[in-house]
């Protein structure tokens, strides 16, 4: 195999299983760094991917946007980096670099593309972008992050899509010491977004509907877990919430999820379901003044950001690990919703 090419788990078909295949990597030039894989997430999103949940795929597809790696080789203009460094990149790994959202360092809101780590296209090559499922990884240099030394792998690599997708919001609607936030969803995103709220210095309460979540909630920080289906501990938290994070969205409990806010409080949707979002009453929404805001991934400044914060406030991902050659077993881990809370896939 060339220096060129790489071996990257790839699925063919919607739905299909993933398998082994030999690839191109991306045309290489002096912005770019190469990386052999450590390990990479997996997450909700490449599920989506593999079944066309939201939206077509170009097939074949090497899905897998948690990546860690070791540096390997670095192009001339990549200074901040170096061979031998361990390194990470997340959901993106192009933009424009000239809009007004680039320039000040939003490129996840890039106004022309923000591109996709895999199953999308570079705007100046055309060639196709493939993710961290595989041996080898290269890309441009500017969304490549460093990982902190006090992080395995396997920790740090969903920081970046996992991670950074909670941390963003909280800091952008300015949660801290008096606030008290919602958590909806105690899984893969809801386990970041309790110790995010609690390293930020708010009270914590969050939401699901499975019993046996409650030690893994008190171990995470929360000062109270509620069942979702029992209303008798819901109605306690009526108008208490200055902020909602939701990692799970259920059309029919909207009138509950504003029912929980305090007036002036902030509603933050992490999820994005595959139908669209409905019932909610706009009357309520003017009466008690409140904001339903959402939130997409985080700029590479952000990303490092977050994984900074991590490092200092102790905030660590609670990780299943799998051998990369086990791929298919950690998705159908991720499909039947088994990780506490975030599953890894490591190279040998």
């Amino acid at each position: 195999m060339s220096d060129d090419s790489f071996t990257g788990y790839a699925v063919k078909s919607k739905g299909g299983k993933l398998e082994p295949t030999e690839l191109k990597l991306c045309s290489w030039n002096d912005d770019m760094v190469q990386m052999d894989v450590i390990c990479c997430g997996v997450c909700g999103t490449d599920v989506h991917t593999i079944d066309e949940g939201w939206g077509p795929t170009e097939f074949p597809a090497v899905c897998g946007h948690e990546i860690i790696g070791r540096v390997t080789k670095v192009g001339k203009n990549a200074t901040n980096i170096k061979v031998g460094d361990r390194c990470g990149v997340g959901c993106q790994v192009a933009s424009c670099g000239e809009c007004d959202m680039c320039k000040k360092h939003m490129e996840n809101l890039c106004e022309k593309h923000a591109v996709w780590s895999f199953n999308d296209r570079y705007d100046d090559t055309n060639e196709k972008t493939y993710g961290g499922f595989a041996d080898k990884w290269r890309g441009h240099r500017d969304f490549v992050v460093k990982i902190p030394d006090n992080f395995s792998s396997e920790v740090a690599a969903s920081f970046l899509c996992g991670g950074v997708t909670t941390y963003s919001p909280l800091k952008r609607y300015n949660v801290g010491p008096g606030d008290k936030v919602a958590v909806l969803g105690l899984g893969g995103l809801g386990h970041f977004a309790v110790q995010w709220a609690k390293a930020m210095g708010a009270k914590v309460v969050a939401f699901d509907v499975i019993p046996d979540k409650v030690n893994d909630a008190k171990k995470l920080g929360c000062d109270d877990y509620v069942l979702m289906q029992k209303e008798e501990q819901i109605e306690p938290h009526y108008n208490t919430f200055t902020h909602i994070l939701a990692t799970k969205l259920v059309n029919k409990c909207w009138d509950t999820y504003l029912k929980m806010l305090k007036k002036d409080g902030t509603f933050i949707m992490c999820d994005i379901p595959e139908v669209p979002i409905s019932g909610i009453s706009a009357f309520t929404l003017a009466g008690k003044q409140l904001t339903i805001a959402a939130s997409f991934i985080g700029s590479p400044s952000l990303i490092q950001e977050c994984l900074d914060f991590a490092s200092k406030h102790n905030v660590r991902t609670w990780v299943n690990t799998f051998p990369m050659t086990d791929i298919n077993e950690a998705i159908q881990f991720v499909r039947d919703t088994k990780p506490r809370y975030r599953a890894v896939v490591m190279n040998e």
